[in-house]
């Protein structure tokens, strides 16, 4: 796979991104691989053959619709692009019934839907090369077509943003809308609002880049093109964005990297379109060169990466080409949204935006608590390190690898995490930063899914779930970096083969390993992994997950201790090891770990349950106390 295709005569990963030039280069650099691909009468956009959930024909229009994510701010700023003319024609018999590459009349729930809302945003913003170009007939079926939306249901979550964004494009041109579904839209809103700036994507979803890319981009949008006709809740889209955006800024590393977690990861550098949306509606609280530096250096993080085909097309993937990790909803055009990071080609070269030096990242606490998504970001900044850990959630959904996507015991922007490839083993299960049971020697595992407690107390992070009606486990985190500590106690009706994943890591370079007793610690050029037993477990060991499991190594290599438990309760700890910065001999790496586990006076770390408390002294001496119960 290549990312070294041209445009212009220069290609993307040279691409050094530093002014509005810069940016319109790569607008060009990521669109005109696609031209060739357009239908016979542009209405469909066609780069690929793999499947989704919803027909060919649908996926089509969403490649088409997904472009022009990119392409309206870049007109908002007085640029152009050749593409409008085959964008002009596409809409033309799009919406034509007699064509026969007509949309179609969609359905309740329909992804046309989704898709709808980048043309409410056109007509808002630049009715002038979306809409007055069209002949009055045109103009009608557009409206017609469009106005589908407000007589079917979308999902409840992001997607009511949808409805808005078209209804408030209808209003800008003087069109009939529908203020009544409009409204009720906007306030439905307010229940998937967490408080401290975050959204959950629902009443009970996730908390996830649906809300910095989705919920929080589409109301700053909506802030800044309704902010005279809706002025208060304008004011409130614009000061829920100030309050998150010094949590979410904690997601990124110094590097430009951002964190993988959640699901929809496909849309890659879509992770930093909240910034582009936090400078255009104006909101303050961050230094606008903060901001700028981390939509440009998001942006270079990802055009280093291999995330385009030979023909230069974005591939479904994260970091590489990967359909495993992917959801049923990632059709061949829909990495096209990351295109929403493109908003700041809405300003002009005299914009602030771009006259303002970028600046690195100000100083971010070591520690971090965000008690609305459950995690503990945890930061290393002398290796670049960020990791989320995770205390897990009291529900769940039905989207691809849900338990891989949001229920890991930590996240990392050096490892990433892995998704399981089948459901045969350790190998294919992939079980980085989790703990894997199965019933006695069948060798099908189980992993948390949802929890029936969950709770943060400074770093450490507790969880009660239950992967069989007759296994309970208790589950402690202590958060940290490079170390962090796992405890669980497990109350088993049933004997279990337990399997506690460390980080995978990236395995292409030379390996170095030491596996000792109960401690296996691994280097490769991409850093070291490890993980040292300090109760309960029988065994360490290297796993080697399947290919293409893991969202930044094709190839990784997973530090593992295993045990057999007879029916009973039983207790694990251990001690995890993870640094990205150069590798060092393993035996260095064990010397850092200076870690203890200390039972209280009145407690046996080798009894069948421990009263009151142990306490845990970490390295560099700091000592915390944790309840058991």
């Amino acid at each position: 796979m290549n990312n070294d295709l041209t445009a212009a005569g220069s290609t993307i990963k040279d691409n050094p991104l530093q002014t509005r030039q810069d940016l319109v280069l790569a607008l060009s650099q990521l669109t005109d691989p696609l031209k060739p691909h357009y239908s016979p009468g542009n209405a469909r956009l066609s780069v690929g053959k793999t499947g989704a959930g919803y027909p060919a024909v649908i996926a089509e229009m969403e490649g088409f619709s997904r472009v022009l994510w990119g392409l309206v701010p870049l007109l908002m700023g007085g640029g152009d692009s050749d593409l409008m003319d085959t964008v002009l024609d596409g809409i033309r018999h799009g919406t034509d019934p007699s064509h026969e590459e007509y949309w179609g009349e969609v359905s309740d729930y329909d992804q046309r839907l989704v898709e709808m809302a980048v043309f409410g945003f056109a007509l808002a913003a630049i009715p002038e090369r979306i809409w007055q170009p069209l002949a009055p007939l045109e103009q009608e079926r557009l409206y017609h077509w469009l106005n589908q939306i407000n007589a079917h249901p979308c999902h409840d979550c992001n997607w009511l943003f949808f409805n808005v964004l078209v209804n408030a494009g209808f209003k800008k041109l003087g069109l009939a809308f529908d203020a009544g579904q409009m409204e009720r839209n906007l306030q439905r809103m307010d229940a998937f609002y967490l408080g401290e700036g975050w959204y959950s994507d629902g009443v009970g979803g996730h908390s996830d880049y649906y809300g910095p890319f989705a919920i929080h981009y589409y109301s700053l949008l909506y802030a800044k093109l309704m902010e005279k006709e809706d002025p208060e809740r304008s004011l409130l889209f614009k000061e829920r964005a100030r309050l998150f955006a010094p949590q979410f800024m904690a997601w990124f590393s110094p590097d430009g990297s951002a964190l993988p977690y959640g699901r929809s990861l496909a849309y890659r550098f879509a992770q930093s379109a909240f910034w582009s949306a936090y400078a255009y509606a104006g909101v303050d609280g961050i230094a606008p060169g903060v901001v700028k530096g981390l939509v440009l250096r998001n942006l270079r993080w990802w055009f280093s990466r291999p995330i385009f085909d030979d023909r230069g097309v974005l591939t479904i993937g994260y970091a590489y080409p990967n359909l495993i990790m992917a959801e049923s909803y990632n059709a061949p055009g829909s990495p096209y949204w990351a295109l929403k990071t493109f908003l700041p080609l809405a300003f002009g070269e005299d914009h602030p935006f771009w006259q303002v030096a970028e600046l690195p990242l100000p100083d971010i606490p070591a520690v971090t608590v965000q008690q609305p998504p459950h995690l503990v970001m945890v930061r290393e900044e002398e290796a670049g390190h960020v990791a989320a850990f995770n205390s897990g959630h009291l529900s769940s959904n039905a989207h691809t690898h849900t338990s891989a996507k949001y229920e890991k015991f930590v996240y990392s922007t050096a490892f990433g995490f892995s998704v399981p490839r089948a459901e045969w083993g350790l190998g294919q299960g992939a079980f980085d930063s989790m703990l894997a049971l199965s019933e006695g020697g069948d060798n099908l595992y189980r992993v948390r899914r949802q929890n029936l407690e969950s709770e943060i107390t400074d770093n450490v992070l507790r969880s009660v779930w239950k992967p069989w009606t007759d296994v309970e486990v208790r589950t402690w985190i202590v958060a940290g970096l490079p170390w962090h500590i796992r405890i669980h106690r497990i109350a088993t009706g049933r004997p279990l083969d337990a399997a506690e994943g460390g980080f995978a890591l990236g395995q292409e370079t030379e390996l170095e390993q030491r596996i000792g007793g109960l401690e296996t610690i691994v280097s490769t050029g991409w850093g070291t992994s490890g993980i040292r037993g300090l109760l309960g477990y029988g065994k360490a060991e290297l796993v080697w997950p399947n290919p293409d499991t893991n969202l930044l190594h094709p190839r990784t290599v997973l530090p593992t201790l295993t045990a057999s438990l007879a029916p009973g309760v039983h207790w694990l700890a251990s001690a995890v090891y993870g640094d990205p910065a150069e590798a060092a001999a393993p035996e260095e790496q064990v010397r850092r770990l200076g870690v203890v586990l200390e039972q209280s006076p009145e407690s046996a770390l080798n009894a069948d349950f421990l009263r009151d408390s142990i306490r845990i002294i970490t390295a560099g001496g700091r000592e915390i106390r944790i309840s058991l119960d």
